[in-house]
């Protein structure tokens, strides 16, 4: 049966995209292991990707220079080449301590797959290239099959591809997998024109190369959908709902935007590119505001303003679209517009900003770039029907907007702060923003002044004030009071720390850390187990709470991944606990597993490992490799405590089977606390207690009472996590 040319060409392009989603996933499975989770490390790991992207496109464009024929023969040759780095995998080269670690990732990465990832990530827009010289329709469709298949690479990794395959089964795979691309490419280039022909397809010498004022305004609207991905992404986890997996929806919808975009058919995105300024409007109303109630439902319409914005900018980009014989060109700048959005949010704005106020700046952002349109109304366009109106009602509506969000968040009158003034407020300047649809600059000012009036005057005045508000490369953290009891420290929607305002009760330790849960009865019997100079190792530090159960003559270690996190437990302003119980701290920064492996053996009488949060848990701490490096770490008969209080996920199986594999005692402690204790602030809490020696487990497990401890939670037929496989699918509580 003969294949049809452009049915080669849509598998070839979606096999590579999909082929291309797979390689990041399946890399930092690979290296974090080796690497860490320090941010300055995944930060060069996303540069690497990106600039090979970049690199990729721009050697698509500076190719199709070429006679088409030999183009193919140019890039089947080096498709060749770079089989040579197969199977794909990282390089098994140790660090030296003279190089610094971002720079050795870079060096790493880009001798391991940068090749394969170059060669891949060039075939969307050179096999769109050589389409448009077959003459068999209209290129840019190619481009929703591409973002399609890249959407199911997505998907399938952590869905299929990472709970049922190891590491070594997946790199096989996708080894073959590249064989079969390269045949499949092979299968494109045998429908090209005869050798000889122009490389350009046929509007070549009548179309002028687009201008730089054309290629800016197509890089704003790559940039801006880019850093609204990924700004949704935080927003969600920081102020809406923290779950795994959760990265996953703003990526995809993300890429099936592009798909309804460069469809061949624009009933749907013509549909969307209506609506989307009142998305948008409805998106502002969720800029600023933390779901207290109704996560699933406000996260839900976060992912729909992301889809529908998207839509409405790649859209507007595909009206933009040049002839095909710059379409490489298009997507050269398509690529480094999305790299600067993803640049801007992922290494620029937790410098600049200590929360996420990226994200409402693209939501406005947005707003400015959708296309122009007429009014919704016919009294809209009476109103902006000549340009004094214009000039005059727009000034009107901006001053009625600021005047409106300032009484809405009571800063003009503090006597009229209510919910229903702001309501009253909000629903009148979304009135006006709905009057002001097409004209865009008004619109996107209306806009602001619509996220200012919902709490965004608020988060300014938090952002302003010393110390509450603090932010890294891993995330958003508030200190703030909790009424007049107590001070908390949040890290996105988890709860990370808390302390007693009350004098007499400050240094006592409190939610998940109350003295009879499984940590608090192995600290406070830490001297009774192992004498006056007990050793202790907590693996993350957040408030400090566990400090105060030092004792005088034991000694402790901290091990905390982010330096902000150090520098909020340290000062005495925030939290006491460090700085009236531990004043010098012994305080390791970097990620523990790998500061541990270079510790001296037996090193610790008790390890607590402290380091899991809701939305995301680092799984290489709690492999076969990482227990191995827990169990050299502590002395013959220490005690290993891990916190797995999570509400998304069940640890129970994965610590029963590690304990099970590497001969572990293992039980668990679910500490609830009385009514008595409220004014102590004690949460519940679920700790494992683990040991190598019987002896000291029985000591541990004979505290707090018949009952207290209980066996772990076994599961058939669930195997141990290891560095070459562990995914969380498994274990999710649904």
């Amino acid at each position: 049966m003969r294949i049809g040319t452009r049915t080669r060409f849509v598998v070839a392009i979606c096999a590579g995209s999909f082929l291309l989603f797979l390689v990041q996933p399946m890399i930092a499975r690979m290296a974090l292991p080796r690497l860490g989770g320090a941010a300055a490390v995944w930060n060069s790991a996303m540069l690497v990707y990106q600039a090979l992207l970049l690199a990729g496109y721009a050697y698509a464009d500076r190719l199709g220079r070429l006679p088409v024929r030999r183009q193919a023969l140019v890039h089947l040759a080096l498709f060749l080449v770079a089989a040579v780095f197969l199977p794909i995998g990282l390089r098994p080269w140790e660090p030296s301590a003279a190089i610094d670690p971002a720079v050795w990732v870079l060096w790493l990465l880009g001798a391991s797959i940068a090749p394969l990832f170059f060669i891949v990530a060039a075939q969307a827009p050179l096999l769109q290239r050589w389409f448009a010289t077959t003459g068999a329709g209209d290129p840019y469709p190619l481009y929703a099959a591409s973002n399609l298949g890249s959407f199911a690479g997505l998907i399938a990794y952590p869905l299929i591809v990472e709970p049922l395959l190891s590491l070594k089964a997946q790199s096989l795979l996708w080894s073959l997998a590249y064989g079969a691309l390269f045949f499949l490419v092979y299968a494109c280039a045998r429908t090209l024109p005869a050798q000889g022909a122009a490389a350009e397809p046929a509007d070549a010498a009548t179309t002028p190369p687009p201008a730089w004022r054309t290629m800016l305004h197509w890089a704003a609207l790559a940039a801006v959908p880019s850093g609204l991905m990924l700004s949704t992404s935080l927003h969600l986890t920081t102020d809406v709902v923290a779950m795994p997996l959760l990265w996953v929806m703003p990526l995809g919808l993300y890429l099936l935007s592009f798909t309804v975009a460069f469809a061949a058919s624009r009933r749907l995105a013509e549909a969307l590119n209506l609506i989307a300024p009142l998305l948008l409007l409805i998106g502002a109303c969720m800029a600023f505001t933390s779901a207290t109630a109704f996560p699933v439902l406000i996260a839900a319409g976060v992912l729909l303003v992301l889809f529908v914005a998207s839509v409405a900018l790649h859209a507007h980009l595909y009206d933009l679209r040049p002839e095909p014989a710059h379409l490489t060109r298009f997507y050269l700048v398509m690529s480094v517009g999305g790299m600067l959005g993803g640049l801007f949010c992922a290494l620029v704005a937790p410098l600049l900003f200590n929360w996420t106020f990226e994200y409402p700046i693209l939501l406005a952002a947005s707003a400015l770039l959708l296309p122009a349109r007429p009014p919704l109304f016919g009294l809209a366009a009476r109103l902006w029907g000549t340009h004094r109106r214009r000039i005059w009602g727009g000034a009107i509506f901006l001053i009625a907007g600021l005047f409106l969000s300032m009484i809405g968040d009571g800063l003009l009158v503090d006597a009229w702060k209510s919910d229903e003034t702001k309501a009253l407020a909000f629903t009148v300047i979304i009135g006006l923003g709905v009057l002001a649809v097409g004209r865009r600059l008004l619109f996107a000012g209306l806009l602001v002044y619509l996220m200012l009036c919902l709490s965004g005057w608020e988060k300014m005045a938090q952002a302003m004030k010393p110390g509450m508000l603090t932010r890294s490369y891993f995330g958003v953290y508030m200190v703030a009071d909790n009424g007049p009891e107590q001070r908390i420290l949040v890290h996105g929607t988890t709860l990370h720390g808390v302390q007693n305002r009350r004098p007499d009760l400050a240094l006592d330790a409190t939610s998940y850390y109350a003295p009879d849960s499984g940590v608090g009865l192995a600290l406070r019997h830490a001297s009774a187990f192992y004498g006056p100079d007990a050793r202790v190792g907590i693996v993350g530090l957040g408030a400090g709470t566990l400090a105060c159960y030092i004792r005088p003559a034991e000694r402790w270690r901290f091990y905390e991944i982010d330096p902000a996190m150090v520098g909020i437990a340290r000062n005495p302003a925030n939290f006491t606990f460090l700085s009236r119980c531990q004043p010098h701290a012994d305080i390791a920064l970097g990620d523990a597993r790998m500061v541990l492996s270079r510790e001296p053996a037996r090193s610790a009488d008790i390890l607590v490992v402290d380091a899991f949060s809701s939305d995301t848990i680092p799984m290489h701490l709690l492999t076969r490799e990482a227990m191995e490096i827990y169990a050299r770490h502590l002395a013959p008969n220490g005690l290993l405590l891990i916190h797995i209080s999570n509400r998304y996920l069940d640890l129970q199986p994965v610590l029963a089977a590690a304990a099970r594999q590497g001969g572990w005692q293992a039980a668990l402690r679910h500490y609830k606390p009385d009514r008595a204790d409220d004014e102590h602030h004690y949460s519940a809490s679920l700790w494992v207690a683990l040991s190598k020696d019987p002896a000291m487990f029985a000591r541990l497990t004979a505290l707090g009472g018949p009952g207290a401890w209980q066996k772990l939670r076994e599961r058939a037929g669930f195997a141990d996590w290891t560095d070459d496989h562990a995914s969380v699918l498994p274990i999710l509580k649904y």
